[in-house]
């Protein structure tokens, strides 16, 4: 496990989102995901935002490290339409819990939408500097408290609590439109085929046709179907992200992320057993998977045999697919799994 830097506090104030189209990104919604220190700590952060008609933001950041640090902060901001940009402000600090002591910090985050399919991310760096609680104007410059790399995903469920300016958002909805009677085609009366008998002469000079021997078509190899096992079935499977890869042969190493607390996992590749009750530790837990034919949808899915003497389960998922590679954090609980797509590309 890294030590707690003292005094990172690790709440978001400020974050640019550059943008590649014209029209504006609606980013209302949460986003949850990790930042890496540049000492090398890693943050679990989740930021929870709407986006108002006006254009303008507002929203609330939560950071963590498990229990020896959580801190909260509201946020207010606009979009900037001619300089394609999001500019949100973090107010000031609203909760904090440290057992380590040392001041807080607010964050200047600077980062990039990307969209790979249905999945979206915010990619990009942040620097932090001093906040003064008691009094703002004598707050600290920027990269006073270091700087690093931020990873967040658009995602459905919070880790926290869904706060109420997302819960009363009305969901978008695509309107049925059914065809006017005036519009409707008639439908046309099907007329039957009239038959003609040809002459008897024709019937006896005609030669009878040759029978030709038709073999029956050889049906193409059902694919096998492994039922889904219990486990999978009375948790949710939340999707943490989808990998795009341009070989089938991709191996997957899987290592706790942080204090080495006895996390216990299973895995699952494709609805069958790949590792079963295995400890998370410094070494890797190595699985090679042989993924299906081009564009199927391939699902690895890590269940949670305990918690570990700190919930909830985490791990850190290195994917190596040939010359790509891929990293990402993996949080799973009693109740949910987490699951993690891989899709084969020719390239």
């Amino acid at each position: 496990m890294v030590r707690l830097l003292p005094r990172i506090l690790l709440l978001s104030s400020i974050f640019f989102l550059y943008q590649y189209s014209a029209s504006g990104q609606d980013l209302s919604g949460i986003w949850r995901g990790y930042f890496i220190t540049e000492s090398g700590d890693n943050y679990k952060l989740e930021f929870q935002i709407v986006q108002n008609k006006s254009l303008t933001v507002t929203g609330v950041s939560y950071s963590y490290l498990d229990v020896r640090f959580y801190g909260k902060a509201n946020m207010t901001g606009r979009y900037i339409k001619s300089e394609k940009q999001f500019q949100i402000q973090e107010n000031r600090t609203v909760e904090v819990k440290s057992t380590t002591g040392g001041g807080t910090c607010i964050m200047n985050y600077n980062l990039s939408y990307v969209k790979s399919g249905p999945e979206e991310f915010l990619e990009g760096n942040y620097l932090g500097k001093s906040e003064n609680r008691m009094n703002p104007r004598l707050n600290g410059q920027w990269g006073d408290c270091g700087g690093g790399k931020v990873f967040l995903r658009r995602v459905h469920n919070s880790d926290f609590y869904v706060e109420p300016f997302l819960r009363d958002q009305p969901r978008k909805s695509t309107p049925k439109t059914t065809p006017k009677e005036s519009e409707k085609k008639p439908e046309s009366k099907k007329e039957t085929p009239k038959t003609t008998i040809p002459p008897e002469s024709e019937v006896l000079d005609k030669k009878p046709e040759e029978k030709k021997i038709e073999f029956p078509e050889s049906k193409p190899k059902e694919k096998e179907i492994t039922p889904a096992p219990p486990i999978l079935k009375t948790r949710s499977n939340e999707l943490t992200r989808t990998f795009e890869v341009n070989t089938k042969k991709v191996i997957i190493r899987l290592y706790d992320n942080g204090e080495i607390d006895d996390d216990t996992v299973s895995v699952y590749f494709n609805n069958k057993l790949v590792l079963d009750r295995k400890r998370l530790s410094t070494v890797p837990l190595t699985i090679t998977l042989n993924l299906e034919d081009e564009n199927e949808e391939n699902e690895l899915i890590m269940v949670a045999e305990n918690l570990g003497r700190i919930p909830p389960n985490t791990s850190l998922m290195i994917v190596q697919a040939g010359d790509q590679r891929f990293q990402v954090n993996i949080t799973s609980t009693d109740q949910k799994n987490a699951l993690v797509r891989f899709i084969y590309r020719k390239p």
